[in-house]
Parts: C-alpha cells; sequence; structure tokens
C-alpha cells in the first residue's frame, strides 16, 4: 500500500471536519485550502476534486471497518459487545457526513456499494446477540426475536445522528449528543437481559469509558478503533434493574 504523505493526510483531516461542521455542499475546495494555509494548486496536486476527498474519507472509514473485523478476537461477551457498539459510534460520529451526505457526491447511499462494511457490522451485532441467547442471557421471549432486537439496535446507533437532525432540529451535533444514543442502545437491549447480564453490561460500559475518556476532537486518528464511550448513568443502571426485579 503506497504511503500517504503528510500533506495529504492534513488535506484529508481538514476536509472531514469541514465536511462534517457544514456539510459538504456548502464546503468548497477553497475553503479547505484556506483552513490548511496552502494554495488551492497544492490542494489539487493531492485530490484533484472535492468528490476524491470524500471518497478518499469514505474508503478510508471503510477499510477501518474492514481492518477491525479481520483482526477481531473474541473475549468476554459483555467486553465485545460494548466495543462492537463503541466503535461504531465513534465511527459515525467522526464521519457524520457520510450517512447525511452521500447522495450528494456518490448518487447512492452508502450500503449500495457491494463493500460498504455496513452488513458486515449487522452480521456482527446478530452474532453478538445469539452468543447472549447462547448463554442463556435473554429473559422472556426475546431469545426468540433476535432479528427483529438485531435490526431494531442497529438502526438506533446508525441512523441516530439523523433523529437529531430531522427531529430535534439540531445542526451541529456533539459528541454529548452522540452519547444519548448509546444511552438508548442499552435502553432498548438491557430491558431484554436477565439482572446478571444487565450488570455485565454496565460495568463493561463503565470499564470501556473509565479507560481512556473521549474527548470532542476533529483528529480522527484519535477516534477510530478505540473501545471508548460515555458512561450510563448509576441512577439509570439502577432504574433499569429495579424495573427487572433484580
Amino acid at each position: 500500500m503506497k504511503t500517504r504523505s503528510r500533506t495529504a493526510v492534513r488535506i484529508l483531516e481538514a476536509s472531514r471536519e469541514l465536511f462534517n461542521e457544514k456539510g459538504y455542499a456548502a464546503t468548497s475546495v477553497t475553503e479547505i485550502a484556506a483552513a490548511l494555509g496552502m494554495s488551492q494548486g497544492n490542494l489539487t496536486y493531492h485530490f484533484k476534486t472535492k468528490r476524491d476527498l470524500a471518497m478518499q474519507l469514505e474508503a478510508d472509514v471503510l477499510q477501518a471497518m474492514k481492518t477491525r473485523r479481520e483482526r477481531l478476537i473474541l473475549g468476554p461477551l459483555a467486553d465485545d459487545y460494548v466495543e462492537h457498539l463503541l466503535f461504531g459510534m465513534e465511527l459515525t460520529w467522526s464521519n457524520r457526513f457520510l450517512m447525511r451526505d452521500r447522495l450528494q457526491y456518490a448518487g447512492e447511499p452508502i450500503g449500495r456499494r457491494p463493500d460498504s462494511e455496513l452488513m458486515a457490522d449487522y452480521y456482527e451485532l446478530t452474532a453478538l446477540l445469539v452468543r447472549i441467547r447462547e448463554q442463556d442471557l435473554f429473559i422472556g421471549d426475546s431469545a426468540q426475536n433476535i432479528d427483529v432486537l438485531a435490526r431494531s439496535l442497529w438502526i438506533v446507533s446508525r441512523y441516530w445522528i439523523d433523529y437529531l437532525r430531522e427531529l430535534e432540529g439540531l445542526k451541529t451535533v456533539s459528541w454529548a449528543d452522540q452519547e444519548r444514543g448509546i444511552q438508548h442502545h442499552f435502553a432498548l437491549l438491557l430491558p431484554n437481559l436477565k439482572a446478571s447480564a444487565r450488570r455485565e453490561f454496565n460495568a463493561a460500559l463503565d470499564q470501556a469509558s473509565n479507560h481512556s475518556k473521549i474527548r470532542e476532537t476533529s483528529d480522527p486518528r484519535q477516534l477510530l478503533g478505540r473501545a471508548r464511550g460515555p458512561l450510563l448513568s448509576e441512577r439509570s443502571s439502577a432504574e433499569s434493574d429495579k424495573q427487572q426485579g433484580a
């Protein structure tokens, strides 16, 4: 694989930040060059068009997903589940322009790409739920409805930012807003689990959060592939246990 120059890396990082903040259509190549303090000619030497920038950022995201999946080693179930969730939520947030703006630069949703990795991500989530069933951690009929639960959980995680924009009217989505999506994901998952499993999953989320606190940053290298994320509040965990008779 060809080594990417430092200048190309800087251009991509600045493009990602501006695309996320302003949107693909509202960001010009001139603006990206100005943010970097370089001439437009220098920028276009590395990436001829704005679309080339977006497509390269997209390719980097898909490669990050593929690399993580290929290197994945199974561990404790709760830890594996939390890692899967936080990786996806962080990747979606740090590249939030992709889901929102792809029709503007590619003409079709990212899921239509043969190498989109989205289906692999969905199948991984389903496999995690199967592991929960195999370990007899579901309550009631939840074990019989894994496909429905998987779709519901995946939709919450992948399209949470769309909800924030369309229903809450947020023009700028912060990581704190994304944290609420993680809370909603767990609010959907936990009622289906036995009390002991709920405690294990909450503990895994707490541990991942305490290991390395997330900070808002435009540098995706600090986000990709790290199991970091917010805590569910102690009150939320206690209320969930109380409701399920823990």
